[in-house]
């Protein structure tokens, strides 16, 4: 066998896509609350185009996503009969701190995370915890500035200190930050940026990163004060960066990617920013007032394993003449030999195998797959006796073909893998889009993109497959 018989198989989720109950319990209002869906989210992910208030106007699927809030204890029940031995969520930071800068937290908020918690435990699965997964509260972003400001940092350490204490008897997978590289793409979405008209927006990013990155320091160290035992890792957007042709000017270009995207988890897992950006941040004229203090702050509190999210690899080039690949973050060019999801991401299973090996070697730690799916458009089907399913074989495939590819970077390349959890193992608001249409899950929600459902929860074809799969360990992924 391949995998370690304590490999964690699961699945993830993150609070505001799957939560909802968006001012129940005493929550505040949050960033990821007021991304509407349609054609102005683009915008306001990027934070070029300011909503901050709850109106009539827009449809914002965060507030009721698919209602996890009520239907947890239905949800992880399924859950376990998967067979989950870890589940990754998130933590709602208004939930916990309605405005972000209270001096107490909001015992509801707490009480609730505590019951998913223990009810986690019940069916033995192991919760992972990401502390903020795009989550802001709306008040440090209007009277602060979002992650911009230093004072977040305090503000984040109370969070952890909160967190830690609390949850010590249930939690002891955390991570940080949730794919911190995306403050780069969409900034507002990703750690609550605005910007003003003729502001350096690149210059306020790699600020707030740092910002994030001292932050995620912090968290490590107060994690392991509260609890030695406790395993906190970093999460980035991975992926691979082909070159679209053998030109040494693409070839480079995919190196200067792969630099943008690991940048911060260079710092995360080594302790200290690379030669490369620092002579970036010489160029742009950005000094990060890097005192001795935090120096020694990153070098003393690195992570104790990389997590990341993998959906597709990516393909960049300096010729003008190759198609523009779409539907993702992450600027580049189709690549040719691959075919693409309904959302025109390129499927790429090896490309899994191969972004493994580059982050081992570059870090030489442990590794842990916390999402990975497939988005696609569900036909849900009714038989003669009202039972529903979806004949979700293309889902099937895609896991199928990249669980294949991360049993053999473990067998054959000898990378050592913590566990793996699909993306949206229940179908939730995706996070790009703002649809419900993609879909992810192995259970499907009755919600539309316009909001319109009941809620029913049906399970897919794939349930019962990923349930067989897990209870292989992996050895089994036959139809």
């Amino acid at each position: 066998m391949s995998l370690p018989d304590n490999f964690l198989w699961g699945g993830a989720t993150a609070a505001n896509q799957v939560e909802g109950a968006w001012n129940e319990g005493g929550r505040g209002l949050a960033n990821v609350d007021v991304i509407p869906h349609g054609p102005e989210r683009g915008a306001v992910m990027r934070g070029i185009r300011y909503i901050h208030e709850i109106d009539d106007e827009h449809y914002f699927p965060a507030l009721e996503a698919v209602d996890f809030y009520h239907h947890y204890k239905e949800d992880i029940a399924a859950f376990a009969q998967m067979g989950f031995k870890v589940y990754r969520m998130s933590i709602a930071w208004s939930r916990i701190f309605p405005r972000g800068d209270e001096e107490e937290p909001n015992e509801e908020g707490l009480q609730f995370y505590e019951n998913v918690f223990k009810e986690l435990h019940k069916y033995g699965i192991e919760p992972l915890v990401t502390i903020t997964h795009f989550d802001c509260p709306m008040y440090l972003i209007e009277h602060y500035g979002g992650w911009k400001n230093p004072k977040l940092i305090e503000f984040y350490k109370r969070l952890c200190h909160v967190l830690f204490t609390r949850f010590r008897p249930y939690v002891k997978w955390w991570l940080t930050f949730n794919e911190i590289n995306m403050i780069l793409h969409l900034p507002f979405m990703g750690a609550g940026l605005e910007f003003e008209e003729g502001e350096d927006q690149e210059k306020a990013k790699y600020l707030a990163a740092h910002n994030e990155l001292l932050a995620s320091a912090w968290a490590v160290k107060i994690g392991h004060e509260i609890n030695p035992e406790n395993m906190i890792g970093c999460m980035v957007a991975a992926g691979e960066f082909y070159p679209y042709c053998p030109m040494p000017e693409d070839v480079f270009l995919a190196k200067q990617k792969e630099h943008e995207n690991l940048m911060f988890i260079d710092v995360q897992a080594r302790g200290a920013y690379p030669n490369y950006a620092k002579k970036l941040f010489g160029r742009m004229d950005l000094d990060l007032h890097m005192t001795d203090e935090q120096e020694k702050l990153l070098k003393d509190n690195p992570v104790d394993f990389i997590s990341f999210s993998y959906y597709t690899s990516r393909c960049v080039t300096t010729r003008d003449d190759a198609g523009e690949a779409v539907g993702n973050a992450f600027k580049g060019v189709r690549n040719p030999y691959l075919k693409s999801s309904d959302w025109g991401w390129a499927i790429d299973p090896l490309g899994l195998r191969t972004t493994m090996n580059s982050l081992y070697d570059r870090y030489q730690k442990p590794l842990f797959i916390v999402e990975n799916g497939l988005g696609a458009r569900d036909e849900l089907i009714v038989d003669e006796n009202g039972s529903k399913t979806v004949e979700d074989d293309y889902r099937i495939a895609y896991l199928r073909a990249h669980i294949q590819a991360f049993k053999d970077a473990v067998e054959l390349d000898g990378i050592p893998l913590l566990g793996y959890t699909t993306w949206g193992c229940i179908d939730l608001v995706s996070a790009s889009t703002g649809e419900m249409s993609k879909r992810y899950g192995f259970i499907h929600v009755d919600r539309d993109d316009a909001g319109n459902g009941t809620m029913e929860r049906s399970r897919k074809k794939s349930f019962d497959w990923y349930k067989k799969v897990i209870a292989s360990n992996g050895e089994d992924l036959s139809d």
